[in-house]
This record gives structure tokens, sequence and C-alpha cells, in this order.
């Protein structure tokens, strides 16, 4: 499609006669990244998790990606502490196949295909929704292992101000300000933060290499404006954005090795209400994953991806259920100082869908096709269906296809230093797909809320490393259990989940690089009279840093403590022990020279994870 044509579609979308609303989507009952259309929670049938802002204050953490720790089918892997390059699993698959969006836009790299979680500030963020399974008939390329999406937060009733502060080990100082809420028919919301922290050595090693602190510093904000012109006609702006500046270890001891990152979702929406059974959703915007690497010897690299996003949703009430008919288009670009064969890739795509609750049976149906001139047509669909036993037992089962396209890193990259090119990619990837098989039975009542979900993954053409670090297409297949459960007594709360899982290569069956069997995570917390305490249980079993099993990764468990102090409706104070009795673990293992120069022999060793610290907030916010 041409400039001219998203041109001409931009102006329908935003004239007065294609103006929409949708059901607001902060609501914590209701979710909206499993359909793409707002539903009550008790009638979706994806495997999905909600997180509020409340759950994010009660527990304290102060990184996104110790928080996704804590949830049902995530495990991490991180190279250092705070702002260090970390990576999250979803389900068992690769980083690279989970979609990432801000406020329904993506974010992350095209070039590594992943997101930088450790970039993303919890103070910014209102809801998370986690969508466990495959989605790419929703969200298109990529979703593979399911979607993680982000909703900053928006204006609503009587403005407000709120405020937070914090400080902890590593001499760690974090602050946060904002104010939201709506005037007439103008809703708003602006929110800064801020956090540094002078950080560990991420390197272990006996050797005298990197023994420095590695620092990280991030500054961030969003903001949104929306106005009701008219009855049922909204439009707005929204903006997220994100600086960090992160010290790291690389293995020279004369340099000082850091990457600058930065992150924008910068978007425009339109929604509708057409007629009394069609609403019409227009979204454009950009979203900028901006990295600058200073590597060891002095040698830097640039890697910058645009990402411009269109997509027109409609939604349409039929007798029975909701038909949603869809356009979008995602035009990636790379900008890089290192050059690749090609730096764009433009997809088109178009979905259409079916959720209807007829009685006690729910049915979700979509069906998709993605063309791009690179990969050509790619169709993928699901189906899924729920069935309520009775007011508190209720089963489900789905299929899905969905597919990844090989990033540009995959595709293109090759490492140069000191005038030597060193290949690491490969033109003749083909595309991932996946087919996906999963069932559930959750029980659910006031106080009580259980289920178990079985699923099997088969990835065929996924993609991997081989001995020669250069990416190759294997098959993969990922089975798995997971038990989700939670019991709400008087004063008392008890939440957790264990997932049994098998993540293994086909082609030799060894288990997926930095994959567990098993893992775990359990919350229990008690209340007394202004008081909340909690104790966060984590728990993983051995994993493997090396896709040949060699370098193994001891399974590991850790206790962390929350007491929290509410010192009127509006003030509180928290403190977080992480890691209480101070155990010594590795999420990821790195590479560095013995003299630390580059070409030399190098070992592998442990990237250090925090110790036993301590982290104490206060949080102004006005009660509702």
């Amino acid at each position: 499609m041409k400039k001219s044509t998203i041109a001409s579609l931009v102006a329908l979308a935003f004239s007065p006669s294609v103006f929409a609303t949708e059901t607001a989507i902060q609501t914590d009952d209701v979710v909206v990244t499993a359909s793409r259309v707002a539903q009550a929670r008790e009638s979706v049938i994806a495997d999905v998790t909600v997180i509020t802002r409340e759950e994010i204050e009660r527990a304290g953490q102060s990184t996104f990606i110790e928080l996704l720790q804590t949830q049902p089918g995530v495990e991490i892997a991180s190279t250092g502490g705070a702002g260090k390059t970390s990576s999250v699993f979803l389900r068992g698959t690769n980083p690279g196949q989970v979609v990432v969006l801000i406020d329904g836009l993506r974010v992350s790299s095209a070039t590594s295909g992943t997101t930088t979680f450790e970039n993303i500030p919890l103070a910014q963020i209102e809801k998370i929704e986690i969508l466990r399974g495959p989605a790419t008939s929703l969200y298109g390329q990529d979703a593979i292992g399911g979607v993680i999406q982000i909703f900053t937060k928006k204006g609503e009733g009587k403005p407000q101000f709120y405020a937070g502060i914090g400080y902890g080990s590593y001499n760690t100082r974090t602050a946060d300000a904002g104010i939201n809420g709506a005037i007439n028919d103008t809703k708003f919301a602006l929110s800064v933060s801020s956090s540094n922290t002078d950080g560990f050595s991420a390197l272990r090693t006996s050797f005298n290499i990197d023994k420095d602190r590695d620092d990280y510093r991030n500054l961030a904000v969003t903001g949104s404006v929306s106005h009701q012109i008219a009855e049922g006609h909204e439009i707005g702006i929204q903006l997220f954005n994100s600086e960090g500046h992160s010290n790291y270890d690389g293995g020279v001891n004369t340099f000082r090795n850091y990457v600058d990152l930065s992150q924008l979702s910068f978007g425009l929406f339109s929604k509708n209400q057409l007629t009394s059974n069609w609403k019409s959703t227009v979204r454009i915007g950009e979203g900028v994953d901006d990295q600058f690497n200073q590597y060891d010897a002095g040698f830097s690299g640039k890697f910058k991806t645009k990402q411009k996003q269109f997509s027109w949703q409609n939604d349409i009430a039929l007798p029975i259920g909701t038909l949603t008919l869809l356009y979008d288009r995602l035009e990636q670009k790379v900008v890089s100082d290192t050059p690749y064969e090609k730096t764009k890739r433009n997809t088109d795509g178009f979905l259409v869908g079916y959720l209807a609750d007829i009685g006690d049976h729910s049915i979700q149906t979509t069906l998709r096709t993605d063309h791009s001139a690179q990969f050509g047509t790619n169709t993928t669909g699901g189906i899924g269906y729920g069935y309520k036993i009775n007011p508190n037992w209720r089963i489900t089962g789905s299929y899905g296809k969905a597919f990844r396209a090989p990033t540009f890193n995959d595709l293109y990259y090759a490492y140069t230093y000191s005038g030597v090119i060193y290949p690491s990619n490969n033109p003749n990837l083909k595309a991932e797909k996946s087919e996906n098989f999963e069932g559930s039975l959750r029980y659910q009542d006031e106080q009580k809320d259980a289920s178990v979900t079985i699923y099997q993954n088969k990835i065929n053409d996924f993609i991997t490393l081989n001995q020669s670090y250069i990416p190759t297409n294997v098959n993969a297949k990922i089975e798995g259990v997971t038990f989700a459960a939670s019991q709400r007594w008087d004063n008392l709360q008890l939440k957790g989940s264990i997932d049994v899982q098998s993540p293994r290569n086909q082609e030799d069956h060894n288990l997926l690089v930095r994959r567990a069997n098993q893992h775990a995570s359990l919350n229990l917390s008690k209340s007394w009279s202004s008081w909340r305490f909690s104790t966060e249980i984590i728990a993983s079993s051995e994993r493997y840093n090396d896709a040949n099993n060699q370098t193994r990764l001891a399974g590991y468990s850790l206790v962390n403590l929350i007491a929290d102090y509410k010192i009127n409706s509006d003030l509180s104070i928290q403190g977080r022990v992480n890691n209480l009795f101070d155990k010594d673990y590795a999420l990821a293992y790195g590479s560095t020279a013995v003299d630390g120069n580059f070409g030399t022999p190098s070992f592998s060793v442990p990237y250090n994870t925090p110790a036993s610290n301590l982290f104490v907030s206060v949080r102004y916010s006005p009660s509702k």
C-alpha cells in the first residue's frame, strides 16, 4: 500500500462520520486482549491473567521483570541487576515469540525481535493483561507464545494528584508523580517517573575483569488526552517515552561498556459508535526502539527500529454474538550504523472474528491473513469453546495456528570487529509456524478461583542458534500444564501457580535455552488493622544456558517479604525484603575473555543476581 493510500485511510478514519466508542478497558473485571473486544473476565475462553494497579502497588517490586516472574506461565532470565538485558519466556516459547503492546502499539525491536522489558517502569502502568497461547490471528506475526499488553494510566473522575518516593539497597532511588482526571468531556493523564541505582557488578569471575558496579538510571513520562466531541464519539492522543542508561559487563577491564535505551510509543485514536450495534476504533501510531551500545575496546553500535502502525477495527453486534472486522498495517524500518541488506518490511493484515455467549456456551473464532513482500501470505486462525457446567465450574478448549517472521538480525546481521566480519545471519531462514491445542477446567466462587490448563504447542522451523552461533530452523514442541489458584478469607489471601512443562528441541530433544521443567510462585498475605504482611516464594528447577545442554543453571528458590502500613486513607508506607535468605543463584551465563580482549580464549561465567536487599517506599494516592 502506498503512502497516499494510508493517508486517505487516515483522513477517512478521522472524519466525523466514522468516530466510535468502545467499552472502557481499565475496569478490573474486563479483559480486551483475549479477543480485541471488551469481555467480562468470567466469559473469556483463553488463558489470561490480569494485573491491576492495586496488585502492582501491593507487590512492591521495583522492576517490571520481577513482577512478571510471579505470574503463571512466565519465566525470566537476566544478565545482572536492574536495567540489564532481560528475557521473558511465556509458556516456554522464545522471548521474540511474544507480542508486547503498550496502549495497543508494538514497542519491540525488529532487529533482535525482543522487547526491552528492563526499561519499562512499573510506576507508569495502570494494568497488565497476559494472554497465554497463540494470538497471531488476533495481533499478527510473532504471537506464537502469547501477548503481554500494558495499559498506562488514563484520566477518569475528579482530577487527582499522586506521588511516591523510594530508597533501597545498592543506593536505589525512585520517584514518581502524576495527575489524572476528567473535566467535563475531556479526560487527561500525565505521569513522570525516575529510577536510579548504583547496582552491583554483573559479572561473576575471579579474574580482575569488569569489577565495577553496573549502575542504571531511567526517566519516563506518559500522557494522554481524549475528548468526547459528541455522545459516542471520542478522539484522543497518547504518549509513552522511557529513556534509560545502563552500564554492563562485557569482558574488558579497560573500557566501561554501556547501553542507552529509548522506547517511544505515540498514537492517535478515534472511537466511535456509528450505530446502535456498530462500534469502530481507529488507531494510528508509531513504536520506536532505539539502542546505542558502547561495546568492548571502544567499539559501538546503533540499532533503531521504527514501527508505524495503523488499524481499523469494526465490532458489529449481531442478534447472537459480535462480529469483528479489522484491517491493520505494520511498517517496520531499521536504522543502524551496521549495514543490513534490507532495512524495511511492510505487512498488511485482515481479520474476521466472531465472539458469542449463548446461555452456558461460549464461542470464539478468528481467521486472519497477513501479507508481506518478504514472506508472502500467511493465514492463521483459531477456535475456542467454553461450557459452564454449573455456576462454579467451567471447561474450555481451543486450537490455534500462529507464525513468526525471522528478525532482521536473523536474516542479515553480521558482526564486524577490527575490520573482520563475523557472519551471524542466515538469509535462507523460513518463517516459524506453530499449532497449539489446549484445554482447561476452572472453578470460581466468591472466595476461590482455581484452574488447570493443559497445552501442546508444536513449532515448525523454530529458529535457534547452532554451534557456530548461526540461526537455523529446527522443530520444537512445548507441552505443559499450569495450575493456578487463589483463596480469600476475611483477612487472609493465598495465591499461587505451578507450571510443569517440557520445552524441547525436537532434533536432539534438549531443553530450550534457559527454560525449566518446573517453576512456581506463591504469595500469602495477611491484613491486620492498618497493616498488610505478605510472604512471596519463587522457585524454579534447573535450566541450561546453551542449546547443547552443557552449561547448567542450577534450580533455586527465593523468599521475599513485604509489609505495608496505611497511615491514612491517602498515605501509605511499604517495605520489601528480596531474597531474604541471601540465596546465591544465576539466571544466565555469559562469555568473557581471560585477558579481557576480543578474540582471545574465553570461558563462561554466570551473571550475578541481587543478594538480600531492602527497598522502602512512601506513596500518596488519594482514594477515589
